[in-house]
């Protein structure tokens, strides 16, 4: 390619830039689709009071996705260990902005809640894979 004819090719680009590229070629560029004039009623040439949008022939039924199942239970040991990772620091935090005084023997206990529960679930996590041949890539 000569660089004359890419610089042509640059400056088409360049001019036609945010042009509409026509779907049927004999449809010129630029052009609106017709529309109807609103006549302010609910239903529509197609539809009358028997027939909707979803109820037309020849239409095919829309998917409707199976309810999701239960969200699954929290074992309590693993629920307190996750409150004193997620609740400490809440805890914490509020009492500083607020300003309020925390006796010394809650500060250490919920400091201790926090170590405690954050030991705990790192050493209840699975030492491997749970199938021992997945790579873990997924398409």
């Amino acid at each position: 390619m000569n660089p004359e004819s890419e610089d042509e090719a640059w400056r088409s680009i360049v001019e036609h830039y945010g042009d509409r590229v026509p779907i049927d070629p004999e449809e010129p560029p630029h052009t609106a689709p017709d529309t109807e004039p609103d006549t302010g009623s609910d239903t529509g040439p197609d539809t009358g009071p028997d027939t909707g949008p979803d109820t037309e022939p020849g239409r095919e039924e829309r998917f409707v996705p199976p309810p999701p199942p239960p969200l699954p239970r929290v074992a309590p040991d693993r629920l307190l260990a996750w409150t004193g990772v997620f609740g400490t620091p809440v805890v914490l935090l509020t009492a500083v902005v607020t300003g309020l005084h925390l006796p010394g023997w809650l500060g250490y206990l919920l400091v201790g809640a926090f170590v405690g529960g954050f030991v705990y679930l790192v050493s209840r996590m699975p030492r491997g894979p749970r199938d021992p041949a997945d790579d873990g890539a997924r398409l």
